[in-house]
This record gives C-alpha cells, sequence and structure tokens, in this order.
C-alpha cells in the first residue's frame, strides 16, 4: 500500500487477566500486534495499539482476599507489573488501561442499556451450581468436571479445551468446586440473559467476511443451530460492575471486558484529542482489529460482535486468530521448568532473541507455534547473528580502520543494493498479511546475498591491493544491511536503533529503505548483539522451575490468555483440599506475607575462593554498595572461583548470620537446579547495582 498516512487503524489485544505474571505465552499476542502496530505507523498510517488489564470477576476476589488486600490494590499493583513486563519484550501499546474504570462502567452500562431497551435482554429462573461450603453461587471457571459432549474429565464449567464445546455449568458431570473440590447442590437464581440468536444472520453475514477461513468454518457449526441465550449477569459477592437498576446482579466478566477496548481506546482518544467516534461509529472507513487465542474465537467472534451490533455500534474490520504456544513440543510445563514467566526469561536472555525467534515461526494461520529450545539457540545465532549482524560487524569494523566512511558505489554494488530495495514490496506484503515467517525469510535471502558477495570479494585479502575497491565492497554490504535494519525495525526496535546510530541517521520510516547511502561518515560502531549462550537458557528453564517450585500462587485467569492450560481461573491454597475441605499439607505451610520479609538484594561478587577442608563450598565476598558481606556457598561443583568474580547474583541480605566451622556466613545467595554441576546462581535484571533491593 502507499505510504500516504490515509489509513487509521485501532489494533487490540486480548486483556491478560489481572490475577498473575505475564509469561511467554501472552507474548505471542502481544508481539503479533506490537509488530503490526509499528509496521504501519512506519508505513505513515494512523495506527494505535490499545490493550488493558481484564479485572473482574470472582478470581480477583478470592485472589486478594488470600493475600489480604482489597481487590482494587491488587490489581492496581498487578496491571504495573504487566506494564513493566511488556516494556522489557520492548511491546510498546499506545494505551494500556483497565476495566475497573468509570470509563469502562459507563460504556458498560450504556450497551446494557441499549441491548434492554430493544427487547434483546429477558430475565428468567436459572438453576445454578452453589458451593454450600464457600457459600456462593460458583462461576463458570469454578466449576471442573466432565464434559457432557465428549466425556472429556477435568472440563472447567462453560467450555471444553478438548471439543471446544460450550455449555452450562449445570450440564457438566460429576461438578466439583474448584476452591474446595466439594460437590456442589443446584439451587435457583433469577439471572439475565442476552437473546444471541436474534443476531444470527447477522452474524452468519459478517463471519463470512471477517475472520480466517479457518475459524470461519467453526463458526458456522454454531450458527448452523439455533444459539443458545448467553446469561450476562452473575449473583453477588462478586467483583465487578453492578448492572443498572438490577441490585445484587453484576455484569459476568466477558461483559464489560471485551467493552475495555471501547473504554480504553476512549481514554487515549480524549488526551490525544482524536475522534472516538471515528473509529468505533457505524458506517466509519477506520480499521478495528482484535488479536485473539484460538480458545475464545466464541467470545470474540459470537457474543461480543452480536454486543456491538444490539448498541449501535459498528463490528470489527477482522478478528486476527492464533495458535497456543508450545515448548519443545508440548504444553508449557510448571514442573519442567518450561512455563516462563517474561521477567525470568529476561533476566537470563536478551528479549530480542524471543522477538526475532517468534516472527521467524509465525504465519496468519491458528496452528500452534512451537517454541524449542535447540531450534531457538540455532536459529538466533545463525540467522541473526551469523547472516544478518555479521554483515555489519565485519564491514563496518573494516571500513573504520580505512576512514570510517562510505564511499560511491559502482555499477555491480548499486545492482545488489537496488535488488534488496525491490523487495521492499514483498516484505511490506508480508507484514500487512502477518505473515512474519514470510518477511524474516526474505530478509534472510537478502543477507545470503551480502554474505556471498562479501566472501567473493575476500575484502580482508583486497584491501591489501585495492583500498578503493574495498571501500566500495564495503560500502555495498553496509547499504544492503541499512536496508534490512529497514525491515527488521517492527521485531528488533531497540536493534535497529543502534543501527540508525551507526549510519547517523533519524528514526527510519518505510521509506527509507529506497534511499541509498554514499559518500557518508559513519559512527564508531558496537556490537549489536550478542550471541544465545545455551547455558543462559539452561539457568532460565532452571530458575523458572524452582521459581514454580517454591511458590503456590494463584494463576493467571487467562480468560483472554495465550495458553490453553492458563486458561482459567484456579484459586489456589497453601495445600491442596481433600472432600472435607481440609488441607492436606505436606509439612508446615506459610502465608503469602512471609515471603514479604525477605530483603533480597543484587551483590556483585568480588572475591571467590575455594575453602580449604570443604568439598562443597566457596567463600563469596559480596559487595553491597555500602558494605561487603562474607557468604558460603555449596555451588563448588558448578563454578570455578575465577568464573564469579564481578558477576552479578541476588542475595537474601536478612537472613540471620551462621556461625560455620570456616567462618561467619552473612546472608545466602540464590540458585537453582538440582544440584551438584546442575546448579546455576539467579541472575539480576540488566542495569541492576550493588544493593538494589529486588521486588
Amino acid at each position: 500500500m502507499l505510504e500516504n498516512g490515509h489509513r487509521k487503524i485501532l489494533i487490540t489485544a486480548a486483556l491478560p487477566y489481572a490475577n498473575g505474571d505475564i509469561h511467554i505465552g501472552h507474548m505471542v499476542e502481544h508481539l503479533i500486534v506490537d509488530f503490526q502496530n509499528r509496521f504501519q505507523k512506519m508505513r505513515g498510517n494512523e495506527s494505535m495499539l490499545i490493550c488493558a488489564d481484564d479485572t473482574h470477576g470472582t478470581a480477583i476476589m478470592i485472589a486478594a482476599k488470600k493475600l489480604g488486600v482489597s481487590p482494587e490494590q491488587m490489581i492496581a499493583k498487578v496491571r504495573d507489573e504487566h506494564i513493566h513486563d511488556f516494556k522489557l519484550f520492548e511491546i510498546e501499546h499506545d494505551y494500556y488501561g483497565s476495566t475497573h474504570s468509570q470509563t469502562n462502567r459507563e460504556l458498560a452500562g450504556q450497551i446494557f442499556e441499549r441491548m434492554n431497551k430493544k427487547g434483546h435482554v429477558v430475565s428468567k429462573p436459572m438453576s445454578q451450581l452453589f458451593c454450600e461450603h464457600d457459600k456462593m453461587f460458583l462461576p463458570d471457571r469454578f466449576v471442573k468436571g466432565t464434559c457432557p459432549k465428549c466425556a472429556s474429565p477435568d472440563q472447567y464449567g462453560d467450555n471444553c479445551d478438548v471439543c471446544s464445546s460450550t455449555y452450562s455449568t449445570i450440564d457438566l458431570k460429576d461438578p466439583k468446586c474448584a476452591i474446595c473440590s466439594n460437590k456442589p447442590i443446584v439451587r435457583e437464581t433469577e439471572h439475565l440473559f442476552f437473546k444471541l440468536d436474534q443476531f444470527r444472520d447477522v452474524l452468519k453475514h459478517w463471519v463470512k467476511n471477517h475472520v480466517s477461513s479457518e475459524v470461519g468454518n467453526k463458526l458456522s457449526e454454531w450458527l448452523e443451530a439455533d444459539l443458545q441465550d448467553w446469561c450476562v449477569s452473575r449473583d453477588e459477592p462478586y467483583f465487578g460492575f453492578e448492572i443498572p437498576n438490577y441490585p445484587g446482579k453484576y455484569f459476568y466478566v466477558w461483559v464489560d471486558a471485551p467493552v475495555g477496548y471501547m473504554s480504553s481506546s476512549l481514554e487515549y482518544c480524549k488526551s490525544k484529542g482524536i475522534d472516538w467516534n471515528s473509529y468505533w461509529s457505524e458506517g466509519q472507513k477506520t480499521e478495528l482489529y482484535h488479536c485473539i487465542g484460538k480458545d475464545i474465537i466464541s467470545f470474540h467472534c459470537l457474543f461480543w460482535p452480536a454486543m456491538l451490533k444490539a448498541a449501535d455500534y459498528r463490528l470489527p474490520t477482522s478478528i486476527w486468530t492464533h495458535g497456543m504456544l508450545t515448548v519443545n513440543g508440548t504444553k508449557m510445563s510448571k514442573s519442567k521448568g518450561t512455563f516462563v514467566n517474561a521477567k525470568t526469561f529476561a533476566t537470563h536472555l536478551n528479549p530480542l532473541y524471543f522477538r526475532y525467534y517468534l516472527a521467524s515461526k509465525l504465519s496468519d494461520g491458528v496452528s500452534d507455534i512451537d517454541w524449542n529450545f535447540d531450534d531457538f539457540t540455532g536459529r538466533v545465532n545463525a540467522e541473526l547473528i551469523g547472516k544478518i549482524t555479521n554483515i555489519a560487524s565485519r564491514s563496518a569494523q573494516m571500513l573504520e580502520k580505512l576512514g570510517g566512511s562510505l564511499v560511491s558505489l559502482d555499477a555491480e554494488g548499486k545492482q545488489l543494493v537496488t535488488s534488496a530495495q525491490d523487495r521492499s514490496v514483498e516484505v511490506a506484503d508480508a507484514y500487512e498479511k502477518r505473515q512474519y515467517q514470510k518477511a524474516i525469510q526474505v530478509i534472510r535471502e537478502i543477507a545470503d546475498t551480502a554474505n556471498k558477495y562479501f566472501d567473493e570479494y575476500q575484502p580482508w585479502v583486497l584491501v591489501k591491493t585495492d583500498e578503493h575497491k574495498t571501500k566500495i565492497i564495503l560500502t555495498t554490504a553496509l547499504n544492503i544491511f541499512r536496508i534490512l535494519s529497514v525491515y527488521l525495525k517492527p521485531i528488533l526496535p531497540s536493534y535497529v536503533r543502534q543501527v540508525e546510530d551507526l549510519f547517523r541517521e533519524s528514526s527510519y520510516k518505510w521509506s527509507d529503505a529506497a534511499r541509498i547511502l554514499e559518500n557518508h561518515p559513519l559512527a564508531k560502531f558496537d556490537h549489536l548483539i550478542k550471541r544465545v549462550e545455551p547455558a543462559k537458557v539452561a539457568e532460565m528453564v532452571a530458575a523458572s522451575k524452582a521459581l514454580n517450585d517454591s511458590f503456590t500462587t494463584t494463576e493467571s485467569s487467562g480468560q483472554q490468555s495465550s495458553v490453553p492450560q492458563q486458561k482459567s481461573s484456579k484459586p489456589s491454597s497453601s495445600g491442596a483440599q481433600n472432600k472435607d475441605g481440609a488441607a492436606n499439607q505436606a509439612g508446615s505451610t506459610i502465608e503469602i506475607s512471609d515471603f514479604a520479609k525477605i530483603d533480597l538484594r543484587v551483590a556483585r561478587i568480588a572475591k571467590a575462593e575455594h575453602v580449604e577442608g570443604a568439598e562443597k563450598l566457596l567463600r563469596l565476598t559480596l559487595d553491597l554498595g555500602t558494605e561487603t558481606r562474607q557468604v558460603f556457598s555449596g555451588i563448588k561443583a558448578a563454578y570455578r572461583p575465577e568464573d564469579l568474580e564481578g558477576r552479578l547474583t541476588v542475595m537474601i541480605a536478612n537472613l540471620q548470620p551462621r556461625k560455620m566451622k570456616f567462618g561467619m556466613s552473612e546472608g545466602m545467595v540464590l540458585a537453582a537446579g538440582p544440584g551438584g554441576k546442575d546448579i546455576f546462581l539467579l541472575t539480576p535484571d540488566t542495569g541492576a547495582k550493588p544493593g538494589d533491593k529486588i521486588q
């Protein structure tokens, strides 16, 4: 498409649930939309990426109670953590809101009132599961049992992960309360229902042109039959918005959650003086895209468009649906250490590695995406480092020794550079269609051409006899690398900022690929990115396993998550509960508040040495910025003392000093792994300084 800035685009990512950390599965979706938003802006289009935390529901209420805080306090803290974690991966939301906002309350109420006024809402009695132990009606996600359609066990109360059927909790076979594991009873209550079937014809027409064929085929199975009324209310106690004129009844979380797309974009538009109605009113020529995981298509492709239509708002231009993330061919696993939080990844590995790797695997289909550790290490090192970055590192460093300035190209060099520029349309088309894998493939092919050209001329030899020709070779290679960097900018933003600095240029637009740089001075070359170290991948896995083994936390709901097994809220306690509600405890339990007492600090290992007479211990002198501590650590089998000195690690700084026969140990360094040679010291975030407190 032409770069005339005429397109106005609103992109949303599904809302992460506010009772858990951002994990690597969430990154699939948020990188898909981040790549697209950055690309559209480079093309000169008006594009905005909007997201928010999904904050309502019984799961939030129960999780906050366990932590001893109010739901409002908990969701505020989680939102700050989510924003921080997304920034670690350079995901740049134009606005990140919350569904627990006054704007969202007003919009949800407005949409409901319009639906109700037009006769699309009906009140009727409903038999619902009630837990006598916990004294509450059980929401869909707080019931587990056997699917009534395919008989798969361990399914939740609203839909089956195996056959994708939707059903009422009352239809679930052998139901159990997900909180206490007791069998609930059936009790009647009055609820509000949205008459979804009234919109079946509208949905059939819309689905034909606004979802992928794979998703459309699935939706057609549902649309051929009558659509059941959808329950949009929940009984108190419930953390959410009370429904106007219906005391004691609250909006089901899936009602006000997608409204969060509208409210968050409204808050952003107000702050920027943008006409919000141009994105949400019917008949507008703006573009509206929702990106979701394939596990939540019923909510976004049936319920949500019907709600919008009922309330006289426009329907989405398209729903982008993606597959789930698997790791080494299987579901993410806490016990194996492959359930990786964003913070843990960023502590051990550069997030740019994952941005590149994911882009190299992503198409516009709904197939699952596998993160294979060996492939990840090999592909990033061979392609991003070996093929692409190597062009710059070899050429720029050699040219620096020859004066550090690009020269004029000869005919051959100009032809090669022009060939790279000619593929701009092909790369842009791949981005536009979210076929990022294809974009990376073209970039690799161009890099191969540049490397072949470089190796054929052997400038390291040629420079001895023809310095000017050598400069032409280097100028050609660097121009091709610069073009590749323009193409890579949506995927590797901070990497390309370094390239812009190298070429002494301002922020690249897509049209900058059409320029050729000649007789142009370069800045001093700095290494752009390091190779992936397999040991760091192992450390990340060990740290993830240790984290999950050590802490019992409330799992994130993932009602809008990228990972199937994180799809629902599973409140946890300090131990599993038996049918009588008593905890089955493997030893003494502690409260979550006990963890807050631990003072974790960044420490620099100033000195490491063997301990005479100790088989497993090393003596570490730790620099905390304002003081030094002596700590004995049982890591001798895994580390040589000389390899540790100068390294940053994490220590418990307020541990009671312990007198040992070798001396006083004044703290504890944190490590993970099964032991022996397979143990790994924890490493703090990049930029940390000795003495920094870790929250």
